[in-house]
């Protein structure tokens, strides 16, 4: 749902891949299986006799609770990512993001350095990439993941073209 706080009129949002849910939950199981495998250690080790601290209890509470909140992201991805969009203007590219946290970030094209693409091995498989948008500003956090590759390559020969357009008019 989108707030008309944060969402300029007349703004037709485009969307990432819905293949980009993949990729974010490959790196739900990668990162979940470690933490809970990790924070279950304990358990194991009372269950076979060789520590009696921590209690079963809490032994057994750390792990179901990171199971549990594991589970919650999972339900929670694929609508993260629906939630991804972006939108060319004249002066400005918008990016939103947010579900919970809602935020549009506005990047001028004059304020563009340069533009960068980064492939993960998943995001390669699924033929996406993540568009990177450096600003002089060291805070600014613009990136669009979950693009099909030529989409990619079309955003960033033209963000490219019209941030050096908006350069040489200072």
């Amino acid at each position: 749902m989108h707030t008309a706080a944060i969402d300029p009129p007349g703004i037709t949002w485009l969307r990432v891949s819905p293949k980009y849910v993949t990729v974010r939950l490959a790196e739900w199981a990668f990162g979940n299986l470690i933490v809970v495998a990790l924070l279950s250690l304990p358990l194991l080790l009372i269950l076979l006799g060789w520590w009696t601290w921590p209690p079963l209890w809490l032994a057994v509470a750390v792990p179901a609770f990171m199971l549990v909140l594991a589970l919650w992201r999972l339900v929670v991805i694929p609508r993260q990512v629906r939630a991804i969009g972006y939108a060319e203007r004249d002066d400005d590219l918008l990016i939103r993001g947010g579900i919970f946290f809602q935020r549009v970030m506005v990047v001028p094209y004059g304020r563009m350095q340069y533009v960068d693409i980064s492939v993960g091995p998943v995001e390669r498989w699924l033929g996406l990439c993540t568009l990177t948008l450096h600003t002089a500003s060291a805070s600014t956090n613009a990136s669009i993941p979950g693009l099909p590759a030529e989409e990619g390559a079309r955003l960033r020969e033209q963000l490219s073209a019209r941030g050096e357009a908006r350069l040489a008019g200072l």
